[in-house]
């Protein structure tokens, strides 16, 4: 089967002259759920806005499902973007209509739906984060758990290939990070989950890739990524005190 996701090559530098991406490769299979780890600065929001031609001009090629981002070929680029779900890190940067309805119904109605199809698209993607019983009320009025499961359902609203997820844990309470896992680990789509949460990276993605100074630095299975320490030191990636990935492996 065509990948989900193939990155050839890509290099970028900003306007700047700061260069952000040195030749990254990737490749993420259909229904992989992958973490990208690095630390700040290390060209991880510069390579997921390439995903859906938010960013352009570099060198190098992205497809996905074997489509080619090409900026000059604006129905495939229309296409790609309802492709590759991006959900901010912060949900106020998605939720801006009256209603959760509204939010979720904004990309589908945008793409032409209406009626029966279109209700029937936001029911089933509020159902999936369990948040149907909100769908009258004012984002704003949520808890921020509850917004980033609407910013989550918003994306699902439009049926895509790829989720893409940066910083997903952030802010949320024990149980928000838990109902939030539940969701993720029931949705059948390729997730690309940009992370500092190693935890989080392995008991949700089996497969992590650590993007440092442009360039993949290591692509490997994450709880045994996470066992080398002399891998995580190199790239100022630090496990909590206490998380052992040894003993998350024997729990598996």
């Amino acid at each position: 089967m065509t990948p989900s996701l193939e990155v050839r090559g890509l290099a970028y530098a900003y306007p700047d002259g700061t260069q952000a991406l040195f030749g990254v490769d990737l490749t993420v299979e259909r229904g992989q759920r992958v973490a990208l780890l690095g630390p700040n600065g290390a060209g991880k929001t510069t390579l997921i806005l390439h995903l859906n031609g938010i960013l352009q001009g570099g060198a190098g090629e992205v497809r996905v499902g074997g489509l080619r981002v090409d900026p000059a070929d604006k129905k495939a680029l229309r296409e790609i973007r309802r492709r590759v779900g991006v959900v901010f890190q912060d949900p106020d940067d998605q939720l801006f209509m009256p209603t959760v309805r509204e939010d979720v119904a904004f990309g589908p109605a945008n793409l032409g739906l209406r009626g029966a199809e279109l209700e029937a698209r936001v029911t089933g993607a509020l159902a999936r984060v369990g948040m149907l019983e909100v769908a009258g009320r004012p984002p704003q009025h949520l808890s921020f758990g509850q917004r980033r499961r609407v910013a989550v359902a918003t994306v699902l609203a439009m049926e895509p290939e790829i989720l893409v997820l940066d910083e997903p844990s952030s802010n949320l309470d024990p149980a928000g990070r838990r109902e939030l896992a539940e969701i993720l680990r029931g949705l059948e789509v390729t997730v690309l989950m940009v992370t500092h949460d190693l935890p989080y990276a392995a008991e949700l993605c089996p497969r992590s890739v650590v993007l440092s100074g442009g360039v993949i630095a290591a692509d490997a299975p994450t709880l045994e990524l996470l066992a080398d320490d002399d891998l995580l030191r190199a790239h100022r990636l630090e496990l909590p005190f206490g998380f052992d990935p040894a003993a998350a492996a024997r729990r598996r």
